[in-house]
Order: C-alpha cells, then structure tokens, then sequence
C-alpha cells in the first residue's frame, strides 16, 4: 500500500512539474489573471515616414485670360450701305492704309460707286471681319486691327481674392497654341473697381518679353503668384491629422513614434507649412499613422 501510495505522489508531482513548466512563458495581468505571451507582445506597425524640410513656398492663383493688344483700333465703316468686299481676313498683317474692305452706299436707280475702308494703323486683323452683303451705317464696326508689338493679358479675379492683388506680381503663362512652353509676365493694371455683375476684379499683365509667336484672340491659362514663404520648414500635407481641433504629426523615434502637436500655416501643391512644434530634419508618419498612437512600435518601410 504505501509502495502505491508513493507512485500516486509520484504522479502527482510530476504533473505539477508538468503544468508548472506549461505556465512557465505565460505572464501575470496586473489583476492576477494570466495573459498568453503572444497577447502581451509588442505590437508592430509599418509605416511610410519623409523628413521635415525647409523650403520656400510660393502660394499662387490660377485663372485663365484673354490676350488683347493694348492698341487694338476699329475699323469704322463711314458711309451706309452694303459690305460687298472684305480684303483683310482674321489673322492677316496689315499696313496702315491698305484697303480691308469696301462698301455699296448706292440704291436703286443711283449710280453705283464703291466706298473704300482702309486699315488706320499697322498690326494684325483681330477680330472676324463682317460677312460680304451686311449692311452697315457710318460708324459701324468692320473688324479691329492690333498692333502686334503691344499685347497683353486681361483676366478677371474672384472676389474673394482681390486682397491679394497688386501691381508688379508676377506670372507664368501658358498657351494651348505652344503646348509645354512657359511665358512670364507681370501685372501692370488692377481694376480700381469690382464689377458687382460678375464679382470680379479685372488685372491687365503685360509679357515680360516681346514673342512674335502669340497674337492677340489667344486664350491663355495663368500662374499668378500671390505670395512667399521663405524658410518655411514643411512636411507633406498628408502627415498632418487633426484631433479635437488640434493639428498633430507622428514623429519616428528610435522605432517608435511620438504624437506632436504643430501649428499649421499654408498648405502649397500638398506641401503644408509648420510654424511652430517641428524642426526640419525631424521623420515623419505619412502612411499608415490611422493605426498609430503615441509610443507605439513601427517598422518604416521604403
């Protein structure tokens, strides 16, 4: 008997042993129940970081314009009657005095004679002439005549961007006609008024160098830079999150990520300006941060 109950112990002991061994990698929660070892491991998170650069950030407006030329000119018929000739089609390079059309002023049972209209200065035809057989009084419009040498941009701003306008900002210019080629030009004229029809404000810029190439009819689509920022540390706008009103970024810190508060300023092509809580040079989340929550754990990836 005592030989049996010896092995029992035996037995006994060795699965205490056993199940001992068992809970050896299990850990202890703070109330006194156990935790799995695969639960209490550190979670790891992968994410994207770029680093806080300083950069000069130029905010700017795009609004589209017309080219005009600041000496576009008239051609007025002087007499009534009936368009029977154009000479000058839209387009053409005219000199001053060269016949663009002439004019039937005579009627029934008169004698016929034709009334010339010659160009009153030298430049290019703007402006569709009027179709042969329209009639006209003295005084009306022909066609208009530009001079080539003297264009400009005349493009019409929102209201609610007036108070960024002055004379001398400056632009860049493109043109469907030379696609991927970039002009330059200034603003030389802001409306004193806003037209309260169209909430507008109309500027005038003027191409900083003369190109034979553009004319005047042409659309244009325009760049205007409004304002800089020079030295302004940035970080792409997609790192900055909002929490409570508050702006905030993930900065990477030894394998972990801490949660910064910032002041935000401009945001420039999805480039956002940081006054204040981030130095240039500082790692920060910009993928994979809605995951995130200070101090944890992350893995960057490339």
């Amino acid at each position: 008997m005592a030989k049996k109950t010896k092995k029992f112990i035996g037995i006994v002991m060795t699965m205490v042993i056993a199940a001992a061994l068992v809970f050896i990698p299990a850990l202890v929660a703070q109330d006194g129940s156990a935790v799995s070892e695969t639960a209490a491991e550190t979670a790891v998170y992968s994410v994207k970081t770029a680093a806080a650069e300083t950069r000069t950030l130029e905010a700017y407006l795009e609004v589209n314009g017309d080219i005009v030329s600041e000496g576009q000119v008239a051609v007025l018929s002087e007499t009534a009657g009936k368009l029977i000739a154009v000479k000058a089609a839209l387009g053409t390079q005219v000199r001053k005095g060269d016949l663009i059309a002439q004019v039937d002023p005579s009627s029934a049972g008169t004698r016929y004679m034709a009334s010339s209209v010659y160009a009153p200065i030298s430049g290019i035809v703007c402006a569709a002439p009027l179709a042969v057989g329209s009639t006209v009084q003295p005084g009306s419009i022909i066609t208009s005549i530009a001079q080539a040498d003297d264009l400009q941009i005349e493009a019409l701003i929102p209201e609610r961007e007036v108070s960024q306008l002055h004379i001398g900002l400056t632009a860049t210019v493109t043109l469907p006609a030379f696609q991927g080629e970039v002009f330059t030009a200034n603003i030389t004229q802001v409306s004193p008024i806003l037209d309260p029809a169209s909430r507008t404000k109309k500027i005038v810029l003027n191409f900083t160098s003369a190109d034979s190439r553009i004319n005047a009819g042409m659309f244009a689509h325009i760049k205007l830079n409004t304002r800089t920022y020079p030295n302004a540390v940035t970080v792409p706008a997609e790192a900055v999150g909002e929490q409570a009103g508050a702006k905030y970024v993930y900065v990477l810190n030894n394998g972990k990520v801490d949660l910064q508060e910032v002041v935000t300023g401009v945001t420039v092509d999805h480039i956002t300006e940081i006054k204040s809580g981030l130095a240039s040079g500082n790692a920060v989340v910009i993928q994979g941060q809605q995951f995130l929550s200070n101090g944890a754990a992350v893995l960057v990836r490339k």
